[in-house]
């Protein structure tokens, strides 16, 4: 089994937050964007988005697929891989209809 899919597949997924401000993620992938306002990241079972406000990352370990970030958590949303593009797409059709 090549490597890379042996690590992917064995990183289990799990959040945890405290007073809505530190949250605990394992099994990130990645991550696609952030600011202090929101971040976007794929995880083992799909793309995750974390709203909120003076949000900063704490720890990374990309190597175990983990990520601790601090600020005042507002919501958080999961989504399919398809469904990001096809938001993207939607948005991008409505601006130059």
């Amino acid at each position: 089994m090549d490597k890379t899919k042996e690590l992917e597949t064995s990183f289990n997924h799990a959040i945890s937050i405290t007073e809505r401000k530190s949250i605990i993620i394992s099994g990130v992938k990645r991550i696609d964007s952030f600011d202090n306002e929101e971040f976007l990241m794929e995880t083992t079972l799909g793309f995750l988005v974390i709203k909120g406000e003076d949000l900063e990352i704490i720890k990374l370990d990309t190597y175990q697929g983990n990520i601790s970030i601090k600020g005042k958590i507002d919501s958080l949303g999961y989504f399919e891989g398809n469904a990001k593009k096809n938001k993207d797409d939607s948005i991008l059709t409505k601006l130059f209809k």
